[in-house]
């Protein structure tokens, strides 16, 4: 479905400026920007994946990852296609950058899914994830849908690499309830080689996000490019100084797409985490579960609050959101 798209300007000859993230483009009559579901349509700039769903199902919170937002909690995801960056790595590729099939999907009927989601025995749906390929890209949908979610009660959720403009940003940020922002890498050279981007506006977008909603960073790790100690060091410097309470993943990375590098050795991993638990208080590792490095532990007492197995989650050390050892408080939603 096509809907006209927020945040552009009409040009001279036909042409539109779209202003929904930091690329700019400059659209000619008939063309798509590089996200590919911008398209001007006689001067008009529409949104052409409004309501294309391409994926959705319920996922634990922690699938995000989210480990501090409601853990234990179940989420109704949601994705379409197309994408902003271009990472030779996606993991995602064949939505993001490919054309899967999709199904239309109301605003209204993603809020029922979403609260369908509680009607079996055991099921404990808090809301929407906008997540699997890039949610910015369908923003006049994701903020359509996260008006009458958060009408509803339930939470929005949204799963992005943060590049986006602020003005956009601004208009959506209160209505999403917790972000899990991918931050590629912490150098320009990073961005520009690597995804086609830059690195200032997700930063933009971590800083102007970490004091609205809940937020919490993910950071795929691949060997030689964006690994080193001392990009860790400064990654993680920067990010206490936000807040040394704001969860930090790290990933392996696994050939994908363009990339056929050999996976992130676990080594390189358990290294950030420990360079950057210098500076943060809740550091994870997020897909190499032989590390055992995706429990919660007291950052005064270093008592067990949460454990995990998988998907699975045990909150056996907290009451409420203090640490039942020692009685601090817990930067966590429950």
């Amino acid at each position: 479905m096509n809907k006209e798209a927020l945040f552009y300007e009409r040009n001279n000859f036909g042409s539109v400026s779209c202003k929904l993230c930091p690329r700019h483009c400059i659209i000619e009559p008939g063309n798509c920007g590089f996200c590919r579901v911008r398209e001007n349509k006689q001067g008009v700039l529409y949104a052409t994946n409004y309501g294309e769903c391409s994926a959705y199902g319920l996922d634990p919170i922690e699938k995000k990852p989210l480990y501090h937002f409601h853990p234990g909690a179940e989420i109704m995801s949601l994705g379409t296609r197309g994408c902003n960056l271009h990472c030779g790595f996606c993991q995602n590729w064949q939505i993001a950058h490919g054309d899967p099939k999709t199904v239309y999907l109301s605003p209204e009927k993603a809020v029922e899914l979403a609260l369908s989601g509680n009607s079996n025995e055991g099921q404990n749906c808090i809301g929407l994830a906008y997540t699997y390929s890039e949610p910015f890209v369908w923003y006049e949908y994701v903020y359509d849908t996260a008006l009458i979610a958060r009408e509803t009660g339930l939470k929005n959720v949204m799963v992005t690499n943060g590049y986006v403009n602020q003005e956009p940003l601004r208009k959506i940020l209160p209505y999403l309830d917790a972000m899990n922002i991918d931050l590629k890498g912490f150098t320009d050279k990073y961005y520009s080689k690597v995804c086609l981007g830059q690195l200032m506006p997700v930063i933009q977008t971590v800083e102007a996000a970490a004091g609205q909603c809940h937020v919490e960073i993910t950071t795929l790790l691949v060997p030689g490019l964006n690994d080193s100690p001392r990009e860790i060091e400064e990654l993680s410097k920067w990010l206490a100084g936000l807040d040394k309470n704001i969860p930090l993943h790290f990933s392996r990375y696994f050939p994908s797409y363009k990339f056929d590098l050999l996976p992130t050795p676990v080594e390189t991993i358990e290294n950030a985490v420990n360079i950057a638990k210098a500076h943060l208080n809740y550091v994870y590792a997020g897909n190499a579960p032989e590390l055992g490095l995706s429990n919660t532990y007291c950052p005064d007492c270093s008592g067990l609050l949460i454990n995990r197995n998988g998907y699975g989650v045990e909150l056996s050390g907290l009451k409420e959101d203090c640490c039942i050892y020692c009685g601090y408080k817990i930067k966590i939603i429950l």
